[in-house]
């Protein structure tokens, strides 16, 4: 490399990588460590950041089968049970049906679906409305996040018929 081009380049790389290394988002964080369930091999950490009205959740996952997978807020911050049984129903604050997590009448805790690759892989980044960091009633800290082992279809009550719980993780503030 041309050594008068080497440190222009060295100091628009390190810009570049400082961008990308944070959400852009400052607030309260939280996170959970997922423990595998009714039999699975799933490991990984899903994280939440505040942000104003918004909440940017972000996964990393491993040991899922390929394809779309459930993941959802769930009520208790129990992952105690074999089956995740433990952690209740989808979090509903609002007492609404289940639904398409970007629709107005969902379950708070109604988040996209995981979307493993090939390997089993999955890497989620999602923003949403809904829930909170805050002690108030669209708090989450102290629940629990839940990765189901089918799709969830956004329709089907009471749970979009997503199947077995493969993964919990209470969440915590960090």
């Amino acid at each position: 490399m041309n050594k008068t081009l080497a440190p222009a380049f060295a100091l628009s790389l390190s810009a570049l990588l400082a961008g990308c290394a944070g959400s852009g988002m400052t607030g309260p964080k939280a996170e959970a460590s997922l423990l595998a369930r009714s039999g699975s091999a799933v490991s990984g950490t899903v994280s939440f950041t505040q942000s104003g009205e918004r909440l940017l959740v972000e996964a990393r996952v491993a040991g899922l089968t390929p394809g779309e997978h459930g993941f959802h807020v769930h009520e208790a911050g129990d992952c105690s049970a074999a089956d995740a049984s433990s952690a209740k129903g989808h979090f509903n604050p609002a007492g609404k049906g289940h639904g398409h997590h970007a629709g107005s009448e969902r379950h708070a805790g109604d988040l996209p679906n995981l979307i493993a690759d090939a390997a089993g892989n999955a890497v989620f980044r999602a923003e949403v409305s809904g829930l909170s960091l805050n002690d108030g009633p669209t708090g989450i800290v102290g629940r629990s996040i839940v990765i189901h082992a089918d799709p969830d279809d956004y329709k089907s009550q009471p749970a979009g018929n997503s199947g077995k719980r493969i993964a919990c993780g209470t969440i915590a503030k960090r």
